[in-house]
């Protein structure tokens, strides 16, 4: 639909249209609701041409944030800096919205999803998780270095990773590196040789350097005599530890916590089988980042932080 078009309606006709775009989107009904209040909040306090002035700007994301801090500021008695994701978040969402207007029309909601698969997902949606945000990050982060076992075992990692053995050239530190790992991870790797063989073979040192993220496909296929097996989440740790601030980890709890999210909020629309390419991985952690204004956390601190959160809304049943 033309933009002047959209400009032109009225708050209700145009918070009308937004509401099929949102039902196309898989999200919840608790979630759409929100977003019709909270992403209007420029239009309700200030004016339709406040609104429409921040979503359009070039710098959309300076300039909404600027005129949700004044807005913020003159009709909240709340923390402004907490409040500010929260709506941004919306705006967010909704400048996707215009961008997909423009070149593909409206969207009509999606039919025709199985039983099981709508079950399954409403079941998830079931749990509440709180909304991302930097006080939840910082609060979770406190957490973790309250959690003794976990910050002493990375703290054994690094210097073992980062200063005793650096280095991937010599077949002897890699399996002191790797052996640990499966131990600290219990990722259940019974013959770590190898697996040493195998990274000793990739000469991995510059690519590890330059963060290459195509590092970890290489390193997860190994052989096993003469069968092949996926060491996808095994990799990215190994990756990780040789440098963290390029390497987020894969893990399973990091795994349904972004599924969450998308499926509540609708941040990204990756496939769940995108999270297993770790290009896709990684690209979609920071999608998550900027989409709930986490940016100011490197990918480390949002991997402990999402980790978390998984161990505890998510828990593993044995």
């Amino acid at each position: 639909m033309d933009l002047n078009k959209m400009k032109a309606m009225s708050y209700d006709e145009l918070r009308a249209l937004y509401k099929i775009f949102l039902q196309s989107q898989d999200i919840s009904k608790n979630t759409i609701n929100t977003a019709l209040t909270d992403t209007f909040y420029l239009w309700r306090k200030g004016s339709h041409e406040v609104f429409w002035n921040a979503v359009n700007a070039t710098d959309f994301e300076i300039e909404a944030k600027r005129a949700l801090i004044n807005s913020l500021s003159e009709n909240s008695t709340g923390n402004v800096n907490s409040l500010v994701n929260g709506y941004l978040s919306h705006l967010r969402r909704f400048h996707l919205f215009l961008s997909l207007s423009e070149t593909t029309g409206p969207v009509a909601p999606k039919q025709g999803k199985t039983a099981m698969s709508s079950y399954t997902r409403r079941k998830k949606l079931d749990i509440d998780v709180p909304y991302p945000s930097i006080e939840q990050v910082e609060f979770y982060l406190a957490k973790w270095a309250e959690l003794e076992n976990y910050h002493l075992q990375e703290d054994a990692l690094n210097k073992l990773f980062l200063e005793l053995c650096p280095s991937n050239k010599d077949i002897i530190d890699i399996l002191l590196k790797a052996s640990t790992l499966n131990d600290f991870y219990s990722t259940n790797i019974f013959s770590i040789y190898p697996v040493a063989k195998h990274i000793c073979d990739l000469d991995i040192d510059e690519r590890l350097k330059a963060g290459d993220v195509t590092l970890v496909g290489d390193i997860q296929s190994v052989t096993f005599g003469e069968k092949k097996k996926n060491l996808y989440s095994f990799a990215s740790k190994y990756c990780s530890h040789h440098n963290p601030l390029d390497y987020p980890i894969y893990d399973s709890y990091v795994d349904i916590v972004l599924r969450y999210f998308r499926d509540r909020d609708s941040f990204s629309d990756f496939k769940n089988r995108d999270l297993k390419d770790y290009v896709k991985f990684k690209r979609i952690l920071i999608e998550f980042c900027i989409f709930y204004g986490l940016d100011k956390f490197n990918l480390k601190k949002i991997d402990q932080y999402v980790w978390l959160l998984g161990k505890r809304y998510f828990p593993k049943k044995y």
